[in-house]
């Protein structure tokens, strides 16, 4: 925990403070190969002035014996740097694995788009990448040019002025490179992750693209967004080539100009042969750093970009702090006052809702579709935050426990059921690699499925693929269900459970709620259907956002049923003629009216009805 008034250091910063040794030890290694750099020019220096001047044989085989030992050493020292590097930068990536999902988990809280949310992996990517590449290297370099500057003044002054105004070029077309490549970047950047979201969003969909044939619109979705990127990414290559076209020229230019005004010096008397070489060889290496730095400016632009972003969202998402581990009497569960809205959003979906359940008892949670039942649901189990209220397990806040106690005392089972890809174990354990497979097999039972996973091709073995689309929309609420029961959760909140259930599914939901209840857990279900009713002590009616009624099912019902029959039947117009006599059931729907009900008398076919809120069985 940062002390009182200081800014808390963010994960990323922390993980640069830990990698401090490994960056000063390529430094030190960068400081001994700038130095061995100097080797080519001072040999060809020796070979000019001593032994093409000596003609000596073993003078020339000894300097060359001498610099092949120096360039070994300096070629070793460059891949240990490069290693060193690549380490870092993975080193730096595993410290923000888990600061970085936490942002995926807690971004979508916060009612940022799903291009925002997958934003930190991206950038996560971008920094490791650079920090893995050539760019650092240069940077690193970058301090020993005035190692080589000096060097070229001590062979001649002059010399030194051009070089040092060669210098001076590429460093103002470096800090030109940093000006016009910012916005491009971060262009490119947003470019490139919404065409990913748009190719991600018609790979999910595919299915109901090719049946109801708009592919094609999802496609010109993902053209338009290739163009963008195309656009962003052709101003951003074009800044990058260009500049870094104009740094090889400046370099060349200076070098030959060297060459030249040394030639000069040669002819005046005033220096010798071999230090036009190695004046040349000087200068290059010189000002190999800064135009290696504008050629990798590009990636450094993007890692500051992606490095700043990261840090203001784990500022914006602070760690949680470390909780203590509290009793799990698995007792009461109480809601005070709950306002709950879309996250992101300020204006209330569900207003203030007030509550206590007990242990053994289940609750049904009905209501006209959009009154806010499945907003209650993803409260309950804190799936969505809370505007004001709380919802207490045991008299604590459901933020007060630990991740790992909220496991074992929740179990939720949300509308669109989404399995993960590996087998139907895992999946049923909630991805536990040490899951104890009596209790998977348990839960299968209790949630009425072990046999319909026996007969899939491998079991609990058998590979489903992403998002169970190998099962059936059915099997995988069935499947959903057996994973919201693993390990016998105190609460257990279901959202629309039947809703592609067959009779046979219906009757085992009926058997899994009252298993709930048998054990001493809490049953939360959200339904449109009258099915549940008989495994619940408790029901709650929910219109326009408010709990308009709660009590002992049978007394609510009966409520309902009397304020129905209070609502005069319509009057048929007297020329209408009648229809032919047809099945059909009584059944009650609720409306958007403030507490109010209505009956409905409509034929309706079939054994049961599957819209308009509560019917009648």
């Amino acid at each position: 925990m940062a002390p009182r008034g200081r800014k808390p250091v963010s994960p990323l910063t922390e993980s640069l403070a830990r990698l401090r040794g490994p960056l000063a030890s390529v430094g030190l290694f960068s400081a001994v190969v700038n130095v061995l750099a100097l080797t080519g020019s001072l040999y060809m220096l020796q070979v000019y002035d001593r032994v093409l001047a000596s003609r000596s044989v073993p003078t020339l085989v000894a300097i060359s014996l001498l610099a092949l030992g120096l360039f070994a050493l300096q070629g070793l020292l460059e891949i240990v740097r490069a290693k060193v590097m690549s380490r870092v930068g993975s080193a730096l990536e595993r410290d923000l694995l888990q600061p970085v999902h936490d942002l995926l988990l807690r971004l979508p809280l916060t009612g940022r788009s799903a291009v925002e949310a997958s934003q930190p992996v991206r950038d996560m990517e971008g920094v490791r990448n650079f920090m893995s590449g050539p760019g650092p290297m240069a940077f690193f370099d970058l301090p020993w040019m005035p190692l080589y500057l000096l060097v070229i003044y001590l062979l001649h002054p002059w010399l030194g002025v051009m070089a040092t105004a060669g210098m001076l070029v590429l460093v103002a077309i470096a800090l030109l490179t940093e000006h016009r490549l910012a916005g491009p970047t971060q262009e490119a950047t947003q470019a490139a992750a919404r065409r990913a979201h748009a190719a991600e969003s018609a790979r999910r969909n595919v299915e109901m693209l090719t049946a109801m044939g708009f592919a094609h619109r999802a496609a010109a979705r993902f053209f338009t967004a290739s163009t963008r990127l195309f656009a962003a990414s052709e101003r951003l290559s074009d800044t990058v080539s260009t500049l870094g076209a104009l740094s090889r020229i400046c370099r060349t230019i200076l070098q030959s100009a060297i060459l030249g005004l040394g030639a000069y010096l040669v002819l005046g008397n005033q220096m010798s042969p071999g230090a036009i070489i190695a004046a040349s060889i000087l200068a290059g290496r010189a000002l190999a750093p800064v135009e290696a730095a504008i050629g990798h400016w590009r990636g450094f632009v993007a890692a500051r970009q992606a490095r700043r972003r990261l840090e203001d969202l784990l500022a914006l998402l602070p760690a949680e702090p470390d909780r203590i581990a509290l009793p799990e009497r698995r007792q009461a569960l109480d809601v005070e006052g709950i306002v709950v809205a879309a996250p992101g959003q300020r204006q209330p979906i569900l207003r203030p809702a007030s509550f206590s359940l007990k242990a053994g008892d289940g609750l049904a949670v009905m209501g006209p579709s959009g009154a806010g039942k499945s907003t209650l649901a993803r409260a309950l189990v804190g799936a969505w935050p809370l505007l004001a209220g709380a919802v207490r397990i045991d008299g604590a806040p459901l933020e007060q426990w630990p991740e790992a106690a909220r496991s074992r005392l929740i179990g939720y089972l949300p509308q669109d059921v989404e399995l993960f890809e590996g087998t139907v174990a895992e999946n049923i354990a909630r991805l536990d690699p040490e899951a104890d497979h009596a209790a998977i097999v348990a839960a299968a039972e209790a949630a009425h499925v072990h046999e319909l996973v026996l007969r899939l091709p491998e079991g609990y073995a058998t590979m489903l693929g992403e998002g169970g689309h190998t099962l059936s929309v059915g099997q995988r609420q069935r499947i959903g269900l057996a994973r919201a029961l693993y390990g016998e959760p105190f609460l257990v909140v279901l959202d629309e459970p039947n809703a592609h259930l067959d009779e046979d599914g219906e009757k085992a939901l009926t058997k899994a709620i009252g298993h709930i209840r048998a054990r001493g857990g809490i049953a939360v279900i959200v339904s449109h259907r009258s099915g549940v009713l008989e495994a619940v002590n408790l029901v709650a009616v929910v219109v326009d956002g408010e709990v308009k009624a709660m009590g002992p099912r049978d007394a609510i019902l009966a409520q309902i049923m009397n304020r129905s029959q209070a609502v005069p039947p319509p009057v048929r117009p007297v020329a209408a003629p009648e229809a032919p006599a047809a099945p059909f059931r009584t059944g009650m729907r609720l409306t958007g009216r403030m507490g109010g009900v209505a009956r409905t008398d409509a034929p309706r076919p079939g054994p049961k009805s599957s819209t308009g809120g509560t019917s009648e069985g």
